[in-house]
């Protein structure tokens, strides 16, 4: 009878613990999309982003620029970069984003960069109306990578075989278990060298260069931002408050500007959980860190610096 008794306490208090939780996640879930309404804009401003960090997604950056776009007291659009670059896919939508607030939105852009814009970053910033720079940034690595590991030794070493069965020839092209065929080889080498032309005709369209002019440098080499102003990748050596003051006098706004940031609030629980996850799992980051996560699943058809970030 009493084995009974704590076998029925021991589901109640599971199924309480399941309800309490339940509630509690979306609770939670519901003030957080409350908390991503669009936050109101008072008075005339500039709105303030930052793109840092690999680009792996389109993420908060995309969505506030989206988001306040078309926002009537948004008098211009100061972006702050520190990037290394990232996956082609979401550089190149970043890019078009901001050519198109330019365009269709009539909100002027300036970028400014500090210590980093290269590649994928660098890409970006190319669709606004500026860029400036600090002297010693490093930027430019107009380049595209894909990387591949054969680790057929290893899996030989291990005693192991692997097989794929496949619709195609080049359908499992870059597998790590086998040695990549010379046709394979041309065909990535083809692919990336399209990429690298969309990301050359990118720069050039935004910069008013010459295809001629730039090609010298659009060997994946990284340049300074002194270097980069004096042969026309970049418009002007300055500081964040430089940057700022521009942005101001193209908006046609008067004196030192308000700066609208958005928040970066999660979506849900699950990527707050994911933000937060160092305060409920020490060393959580450095994980992170080390597996790369966010690159799982992806081919690693980037820009160069994206892999060593």
């Amino acid at each position: 009878m009493l084995k009974k008794l704590f076998y029925i306490f021991g589901i109640m208090f599971f199924g309480f613990f399941f309800i309490a939780f339940f509630m509690i996640t979306v609770g939670a879930s519901g003030m957080m999309a409350m908390q991503k309404k669009t936050a109101k804009v008072d008075e005339p401003a500039i709105l303030h982003l930052d793109l840092e960090g690999v680009i792996t997604g389109e993420g908060e950056f995309l969505e506030h620029l989206m988001e306040y776009r078309d926002e009537d007291n948004i008098k211009g659009i100061l972006i702050e970069i520190n990037s290394p670059g990232g996956v082609v896919g979401p550089s190149q939508e970043i890019y078009e984003e901001i050519k198109r607030v330019r365009e269709k939105y009539k909100k002027p852009i300036v970028a400014t960069c500090g210590s980093l814009a290269a590649s994928g970053a660098y890409y970006a910033a190319v669709g606004a109306d500026e860029v400036f720079v600090n002297a010693g940034t490093l930027m430019g690595s107009i380049g595209v990578i894909m990387q591949f590991a054969n680790m057929e030794r290893l899996y030989d070493w291990a005693k192991m075989d692997f097989y794929s069965i496949t619709t195609g020839k080049f359908k499992d092209s870059g597998s790590p278990y086998r040695q990549m065929t010379k046709e394979e080889k041309v065909y990535f080498q083809d692919l990336i060298d399209q990429v690298h032309g969309q990301f050359k005709e990118a720069v050039a369209q935004g910069r008013k260069m010459r295809m001629d002019e730039l090609e010298p440098y659009a060997d994946g080499r990284i340049f300074n931002g002194k270097w980069a102003v004096e042969n026309g990748f970049a418009d002007k050596v300055g500081t964040f408050y430089d940057a700022k003051m521009r942005i101001a006098e193209m908006a046609g706004l008067d004196g030192d500007p308000k700066l609208f940031k958005p928040s970066d609030t999660p979506d849900d629980l699950v990527e707050w959980l994911n933000q937060n996850s160092e305060s409920f799992f020490p060393g959580a980051s450095i994980m992170k860190k080390m597996f790369r996560p966010e690159l799982s699943g992806r081919p690693l058809y980037m820009m160069p610096g994206a892999i060593g970030h």
